[in-house]
């Protein structure tokens, strides 16, 4: 019976490499079961998304000395680029109070982070300038490759150009996907279409709708139960009269009318049922509502809400809910 603990297992082939020290059929077969790759990182990346480094599970994330320059050059900057440069130079602070980053450092999924400073010797088509950052990655690539040729190399970046060049140098290239967004039709809305039985449409202002009374339609034709959200807008149809229409909230136990549909915060009326749900979220307490988030194509009022219903809690309330209203200028200068 053979026992191997594939957490140290990269560690042992790492040092096995300099001292020599373990069988070459045991490192051999270690690295066969491990099934590890390694992942190269760009800059980008970490501006991207700072954490990513952490998300590549049981595998090897190296991290070019070429990136942590550019890290370096961009960390000043007062706009969103310096701040996630500076917090991907924390995490890597973090890591290097655990250990040696130039060694290797293990990550809790089992992987290993660390920092690759040689193959600057690396030969690159003559058309290609050595002294560019992306050029210096990709020798790492290169490098990588030629001394661990049973692990599969990969660059991770988000720069298109740069995986068509690490194409053309055979070098396995892709976009950082950890954190990409559903596709629009797949993405909470915040709100549901559905139908009620005529007898308890007419209940919603007189003692709200249970769950079990609404439903969708199915492409089949078929009635499907569904259970809304906490908080989540419903645009509730009548199913003997399509058109008739109401629009409501679930508070978790059942389908209630909006409170505040006959509101204008600070002047402003809704123009329609996205406007309407938004105000109806924005003017609901903090104690039912703490967090409003709002998404929308540009121009649909989600600024210019949020600012009247806060100017309406600031000064017109007789509750005084809130003393000041905050808020980010909207474009970079």
């Amino acid at each position: 019976m053979i026992i191997i603990f594939c957490y140290s297992v990269h560690n042992i082939i790492r040092k096995s490499n300099v001292h020599n020290k373990i069988d070459v059929r045991v490192i051999d077969y270690m690295r066969k079961i491990t099934m590890r790759k390694i992942y190269v990182m760009d800059t980008n990346i970490l501006i991207h998304a700072p954490e990513a480094i952490l998300n590549f599970e049981d595998n090897e994330v190296v991290i070019p000395m070429a990136v942590l320059e550019e890290l370096d050059g961009l960390k000043n900057s007062e706009k969103e680029k310096g701040r996630n440069a500076r917090e991907a130079i924390r995490h890597l602070e973090n890591l290097r109070v655990q250990g040696n980053l130039v060694a290797g450092v293990d990550t809790e999924q089992g992987g290993i982070i660390r920092i690759e400073k040689n193959y600057v010797d690396m030969q690159l088509p003559t058309d290609m300038p050595e002294d560019k950052m992306d050029n210096r990655i990709l020798k790492v690539c290169l490098g990588l490759q030629k001394d661990y040729p049973e692990e599969q190399t990969i660059l991770v970046t988000k720069d298109m150009l740069l995986r068509i060049k690490a194409q053309m140098l055979s070098i396995t290239a892709q976009d950082y996907t950890t954190d990409r967004i559903a596709k629009k039709e797949e993405q909470y809305s915040g709100r549901m279409e559905v139908y009620v039985e005529e007898e308890h449409f007419k209940e919603l202002k007189k003692k709200g709708i249970k769950p079990e009374y609404i439903y969708q339609m199915g492409e089949d034709g078929i009635r499907h139960q569904v259970m809304p959200e906490m908080n989540q807008f419903l645009i509730l149809k009548a199913d003997q009269s399509t058109k008739k229409v109401q629009l409501g909230r679930f508070d978790g136990t059942k389908v209630v009318p909006l409170q505040y549909k006959k509101s204008k915060p600070y002047g402003v009326s809704p123009r329609n049922v996205g406007q309407y749900f938004l105000q109806e979220a924005l003017m609901t307490s903090a104690e039912d509502a703490p967090l409003v988030i709002v998404k929308g194509m540009a121009g649909t009022a989600k600024t210019f809400y949020a600012v009247a219903v806060g100017l309406e809690k600031v000064f017109n309330t007789e509750k005084r809910e809130y003393r000041k209203v905050l808020c980010k200028y909207i474009f970079d200068y």
